[in-house]
């Protein structure tokens, strides 16, 4: 019952540090200006395609992939709108 104890406040330190950094990233991305978020987003998106390639040839749970592609898709939705 300990291993389960100590896993479980394992994966909620992950929990805190994952939501910690997402809100750095996000801070940043609304920091910079319009054309400098397009820019890293565009980077975004080609990096994450070459991290979704090594996932799909990994061990890795179906939980981890779908969190994955919902957390690209948000954060590629944080970019400037386009203009009306």
């Amino acid at each position: 019952m300990k291993d389960l104890q100590e896993a479980t406040e394992r994966i909620c330190e992950l929990k805190g540090s994952l939501i910690a950094l997402d809100t750095l990233v996000t801070a940043l991305l609304h920091a910079l200006p319009d054309e400098v978020q397009a820019s890293v987003l565009q980077r975004f998106a080609v990096h994450a395609e070459v991290a979704r390639t090594v996932l799909l040839h990994a061990a890795i749970s179906e939980h981890s992939l779908s969190a994955f592609e919902h957390d690209v898709r948000r954060i590629a939705a944080l970019g400037p709108s386009p203009a009306a």
